[in-house]
């Protein structure tokens, strides 16, 4: 059961792309101290977000780096009937040498952000996972001591992810309008890939971000490439995936 659990709150976790960030308040000892961050996965599939160095959330992780993420699904009409995940982790500032990596990655998902980055104090900080408790509905709750999954595309120079996104955006647009139109995903902008993982990838529809499961896991890029092959001829998801709303 637990693993079955620990996938669904994994690709809860791929799905959204924002949650509430709570820290221990140093303005007001002994209160928690909530706050809404983005995030996308690093390569070791942890949360990586961008904070500004002014914030009440950066001070209170400053004193004491154990935090906590709740990421819920998104648009649902009962929030108690869906699922909602919280890490509780330590947060810690990203070390000179892991900065360029997460940022290439980062200004994917969010390239609103680059500005924020270059004209503000803003740093980067990765969740570093303690334990997960995840809730599919009502009676379907969890403790997992493992959630997160490393992405053997987005590892080192991230140049297998890089180039397989840069490939799908540049000689295959055709191939992931159908991916949009198969999931039934927003169509007002033209969607763009920014990240694949060993199950599933991401595109970035406007501001908005959406996971889609690939049909089979996949260990290399030819697996991948495979995949996308067969999403792109298929008339229908294939059965097994859940598709994002």
């Amino acid at each position: 059961m637990s693993v079955k659990a620990g996938k669904h709150a994994r690709e809860l976790l791929l799905k959204e792309y924002r949650g509430v960030l709570s820290t221990h308040s140093k303005a007001m000892p002994g209160f928690p101290f909530g706050s809404v961050v983005p995030y996308c996965l690093d390569a070791r599939g942890w949360p990586l977000i961008l904070i500004s160095r002014i914030a009440q959330h950066t001070h209170n992780l400053q004193q004491d780096a154990k935090c906590s993420l709740l990421v819920g699904e998104r648009g649902a009409e009962d929030v108690q009937a869906v699922g909602r995940l919280t890490l509780l982790a330590e947060a810690r500032p990203l070390a000179a040498d892991e900065i360029e990596a997460a940022a290439a990655r980062y200004y994917r998902y969010f390239p609103e952000s680059r500005d924020h980055h270059r004209v503000h104090d803003f740093d980067f900080w990765v969740l570093q996972p303690v334990r997960w408790r995840f809730i599919g509905g009502f009676g379907a709750i969890h403790w997992l001591d493992q959630v997160a999954l490393a992405n053997p595309f987005a590892e080192g120079a991230e140049a297998a992810e890089v180039s397989m996104v840069e490939h799908m955006n540049a000689d295959h647009g055709a191939a992931i309008a159908h991916y949009v139109a198969l999931a039934g995903l927003p169509n007002q902008a033209p969607a763009q890939m920014v990240g694949i993982d060993r199950e599933g990838f991401h595109l970035r529809i406007g501001q908005g971000l959406h996971w889609l499961p690939l049909p089979t896991f996949c260990n290399n890029s030819a697996e991948v490439r495979q995949a996308l092959v067969q999403l792109a001829r298929a008339s229908s998801w294939p059965t097994g995936g859940t598709i994002s709303a």
